[in-house]
């Protein structure tokens, strides 16, 4: 290479390196320009580059693909080059001349090919960090993550106060159901298209993150909320190509209106106000959105105060069993009784509707019903010995132990542990929400019924599929909810009245105890015993008992 073309290569690779190193973000279209020139110095046709995640998306050929420079006239390979990271990410880059054009000279060879090697460390480096941001901020499937929600909050924040902003947690309701019913796939481009229409309507000076699933942060100026929360509310989707099947799709939603003069110290602080917020919403019957208040900071206060002072609760011997009787509606004698937990503090009971929801938050609901097993185990044994008129007593278990592989186990060594006559124990699992559940459910209840314990379902018809659930599980009792039992206003041609009756009769064709729970009027007696439901239980007969006061009935043994 002579003198005067080494230096207009010198010049050129120069304006190449400052393209490169200029601070800030790099000007596309300048270091093009660059390359473009370098590659016409150098009679090059095209150059490419390609870039992939892994050796298993080079395999796969999923990358991506970028052309630097192109003239046409393209049709051999003169140099190719490929780089294989710590990370194994790859980077293959590829130059091509005409078909006629004359090889070059050896020392031109090797000032292209270090050309080549910067420009591929340059794209590798700056792939890799596009790369970084993608699965930093990202999820498996592209929805910005938790991480790029709190950094948006933090950049936002940084500009002063936060107020003239809202937050949102919102959960896409019964997107289980949209699933079953249009299919998975179909059901990811409805939830694609939903975020997508939200996302427009937020515009670009918010964000939505998806938490996992169908959970979902939203974060915004509050000039959009009132729009926001008419797509919130429900909107018909497409999910096809054509754009022709739509389904409509809702969420319900925790809202956090930041205040004048509202500054975040950290993101949790957000967080802590959507939560409880968005449980709300997902627990009102009235409607699907709920804007935070301070009383929900009172009761998250005090649920967190519950949740850490449960063991020791436990351990002081504030939580009792009280005992429901279970009663024969021709006979009046008890036949049973349902062990149920009240947690006394300073003489005061504590509501289970304030601790339970609490408990069922993690596995502390499970450590629940293995203590009031263990006590009702010790209560059994102590009247057998007393020579009390004995009944089966049925324990509550929650859903959580459905993904207990060991359940029947723990349950079989408490039982064992006492002593305790299988016969007199009785375990209620209440109905499943989703098909998955209910495989654990059916594998718990054989389980224990091979070991001689009666399982009994309650509440039953309100969750996922009743009568497939009694179809193929061979439960003892069927407790029958009260929501399902006639008011005494109500007509025997009500459909309430209806389908009680059937509920009844099916639950003796298959040859199940049947318990009918909420009873409190004589009217409602006499409506079991016209039904052929043999045994109630509820208010009329008796409410939750203390131990002591429970034992004086099981001296009674009949109720007049």
């Amino acid at each position: 290479m002579d003198r005067q073309r080494n230096d207009e290569y010198v010049l050129l690779f120069e304006k190449l390196l400052n393209v490169m190193t200029s601070s800030g973000e790099c000007d596309r279209e300048r270091l093009k320009e660059a390359i473009g020139e370098l590659c016409e110095f150098f009679r090059v046709a095209k150059g490419t580059a390609e870039f992939y995640r892994s050796l298993s998306h080079e395999k796969m050929g999923e990358g991506l693909f970028y052309c630097e420079y192109d003239n046409g006239k393209a049709e051999k390979v003169l140099m190719k080059k490929r780089f294989v990271t710590n990370t194994t990410a790859v980077i293959i880059g590829t130059l091509y001349v005409a078909k006629d054009e004359p090889p070059l000279p050896e020392d031109e060879m090797a000032k292209l090919d270090v050309i080549l090697r910067v420009i591929l460390s340059y794209l590798r480096r700056t792939r890799l960090q596009n790369a970084i941001e993608r699965l930093g901020y990202h999820d498996e499937v592209g929805y910005p993550n938790l991480r790029s929600f709190f950094r948006f909050l933090d950049k936002t924040a940084e500009g002063g106060e936060l107020s003239g902003h809202t937050a949102i947690y919102f959960n896409l309701r019964h997107f289980s159901l949209i699933n079953r019913e249009i299919g998975r796939e179909n059901g990811d481009k409805a939830m694609r298209n939903y975020i997508e229409r939200l996302r427009a309507v937020i515009g670009e000076e918010g964000i939505v993150s998806r938490l996992g699933g169908d959970n979902f942060l939203a974060a915004f100026r509050n000039e959009v909320l009132e729009p926001v929360l008419e797509v919130i509310k429900g909107v018909p989707i497409t999910y096809d190509e054509r754009q022709e099947k739509r389904i409509v799709v809702s969420a319900c939603a925790g809202v956090f209106c930041m205040p004048e003069g509202f500054h975040m110290v950290n993101s949790g602080e957000i967080m802590d106000r959507l939560i409880p917020a968005c449980n709300a919403a997902r627990n009102d019957n009235k409607g699907t959105i709920v804007f935070y208040n301070d009383a929900m900071a009172m009761i998250k206060n005090r649920q967190m105060g519950l949740q850490r002072d449960f063991p020791r609760a436990m351990e002081n011997k504030e939580v009792k069993v009280y005992y429901q009787p279970k009663v024969d509606v021709e006979s009046g004698e008890i036949v049973g009784a349902e062990a149920l937990c009240r947690w006394i503090r300073d003489g005061r009971i504590i509501p289970p509707a304030e601790f339970i929801p609490v408990l069922e938050q993690n596995t502390d609901i499970c450590q629940l019903d293995f203590y009031m097993l263990d006590l009702v185990c010790k209560d059994i044994n102590r009247w057998l010995a007393e020579g009390k008129n004995v009944v089966r007593v049925s324990v509550n278990f929650s859903r959580k132990h459905l993904l207990d592989p060991d359940l029947r186990e723990h349950v079989l060594k408490i039982i064992n542990e006492n002593q305790t006559p299988h016969e007199y124990l009785e375990i209620e699992l209440t109905e499943t929400t989703t098909d998955v559940e209910f495989l654990d459910l059916k594998r718990i209840v054989a389980g224990l019924q091979k070991e001689g314990i009666h399982t009994s379902v309650d509440d039953f018809g309100m969750g996922y599929s009743s009568l497939n659930l009694i179809r193929e599980i061979p439960w003892d009792v069927l407790k029958i909810d009260k929501s399902f039992l006639p008011s005494d206003e109500e007509k025997k041609s009500s459909v309430t009245s209806l389908m009680y009756r059937h509920v009844v009769e099916m639950s003796k064709d298959l040859g199940m105890e049947c318990i009918t729970e909420g009873v409190e009027t004589a009217r409602q007696v006499e409506l079991l015993r016209s039904n052929g439901c043999r045994f109630a239980q509820g208010f009329h007969f008796d409410k939750p008992l203390p131990v002591v006061e429970f034992e004086k009935r099981l001296d009674q043994r009949f109720y007049e």
